[in-house]
């Protein structure tokens, strides 16, 4: 009787460590996202016109691909982000790195929402938002890692898509946060207060938000195989080293599996609405911000739902064949999407992110447990970061001003479906070329 006793409380006490790490990785990763999402809305709706004024005045629309660039420079310093944070999380521990990236990423928001314009200060306006936006690029490079490993570390061998699809509904969660506090800020102001100062709310909000994450996440234990490197003293000397030099292969593949995803989730967080709000004569679609906000929240919870779905999916039928079917998906609706937006109707343009939003989930809701299962314990931390970030920086950190130079050169927005297709091709068959993985161990016993 005594020992059913203990096993119940024990697995009581297993369950309630499996809600504390799904619930900290999953609000961390939705308040280091919200942080990321508001820059990128804020880069296609305001940021143009206050931090690059001079360009804005003489020529507006390189002001705006300027801006969309500043979107992407921060892409760059994630795999320096990645490379530190995964040596110090392969060295001292996942959620030490899971606490300081969340800070830093809370920080740099914050300052840009109080940060002054060209018109105060000048030139120094643009550069310390570089700055910032650097910040915030070298925190994401080494969030990811630390949420992903923390939630599959602590998984269950059949449960990994599962757990693994928690930080990743961070990402549809934060765009979902995001969304709703930029429209509820637009809709409950004029244009002119909007640009005169209520876009920085968003950014100001992301303080308290931090306060609750930072709670969060002090309260989850370390990851049991981060635990079990540090019992048996098989923590690598040299744990980036040993990645480029026996798991460089690892390590490209990973990048070029996220590419396609990152792409098309980057329209959907930023160019979409950019581009179906800016006036018809400035090359967009002239249609009202607040229902093309609601359209790309509503998008949001689908993006939400197909990601969990796509995890736990990945655990039935295998991590290969879910990307296989998501990227199949994004190539047969690359173009369909593009002529139901340029219908310039709310109703088609709602209908046209939602599809986009419900295929994107089955090649994002197993990348965690994927990534994890492809690296040994002793560089897991380090090869999953520095894949993530490298494919971001192919994928995602460019594509909304990619887009906006195929749009301009083209005129035919069917051009950036192209795009996205050959994306997905390549992410198809980089997929395709990794050896299901589903069930591998995940301790370090394999590798020894």
């Amino acid at each position: 009787m005594a020992l059913t006793t203990d096993r119940t409380t024990e697995r009581s006490a297993t369950r309630r460590e499996e809600r504390r790490v799904l619930a900290g990785t999953m609000v961390g990763t939705t308040i280091e996202w919200y942080d990321f999402f508001i820059y990128a809305q804020a880069a296609g709706l305001v940021l143009a016109g206050l931090y690059f004024a001079p360009l804005a005045d003489d020529n507006a629309g390189l002001a705006q691909l300027i801006a969309w660039a500043s979107l992407g420079i921060s892409f760059l310093f994630r795999p320096l982000g990645a490379i530190v944070a995964g040596h110090l999380g392969d060295r001292l521990g996942r959620k030490a790195m899971l606490v300081l990236t969340l800070v830093i990423m809370g920080a740099a928001t914050a300052l840009i929402g109080l940060l002054p314009t060209f018109e105060q200060i000048g030139v120094w306006a643009p550069i310390l938002l570089i700055v910032l936006r650097i910040l915030q690029g070298f925190s994401a490079g080494g969030e990811w890692g630390g949420a992903a490993l923390m939630s599959v570390e602590h998984a269950p061998v059949n449960k990994r898509g599962f757990f693994g699809a928690y930080p990743q509904i961070g990402v549809p969660t934060g765009l979902i946060l995001a969304t709703g506090v930029m429209l509820l800020v637009t809709s409950s102001m004029s244009e002119e207060a909007f640009l005169a100062w209520g876009w920085r709310i968003p950014f100001l909000v992301s303080v308290l938000l931090i306060v609750v994450g930072f709670v969060i996440r002090r309260s989850v234990d370390e990851s049991p195989v981060f635990k079990e490197m540090q019992d048996r003293k098989k923590e690598s000397a040299a744990p980036l080293r040993q990645l480029f030099t026996t798991h460089s292969r690892q390590v490209i593949l990973t990048a070029l599996i996220f590419i396609a995803n990152n792409a098309a989730g980057y329209l959907l967080i930023a160019f979409f609405s950019s581009y179906a709000t800016k006036p018809v004569e400035a090359g967009g679609l002239g249609m009202e911000r607040s229902p093309v906000l609601l359209a790309s929240t509503i998008a949001a919870v689908f993006w939400l739902a197909s990601t969990m779905y796509g995890g736990m999916l990945s655990d039935r039928i295998g991590r290969i064949r879910t990307f296989q079917f998501g990227y199949v998906w994004l190539f047969i609706w690359a173009i369909p999407m593009f002529l139901l937006i340029d219908t310039g109707e709310i109703v088609w343009f709602t209908v046209a992110l939602v599809v986009l939003a419900s295929g994107l989930g089955f090649s994002y809701g197993p990348q965690a447990a994927l990534y994890a299962e492809m690296f040994p314990a002793q560089v897991r931390y380090s090869g999953v970061s520095i894949g993530y970030a490298l494919g971001a920086i192919l994928g995602g950190a460019f594509a909304p001003l990619i887009a906006q130079l195929l749009l301009d050169e083209t005129a035919w927005s069917p051009s950036i479906g192209i795009y996205i297709m050959v994306l997905a091709t390549i992410s198809f068959v980089a997929v395709s070329l990794v050896k299901e993985t589903r069930g591998v161990p995940l301790g370090i016993s394999q590798h020894d």
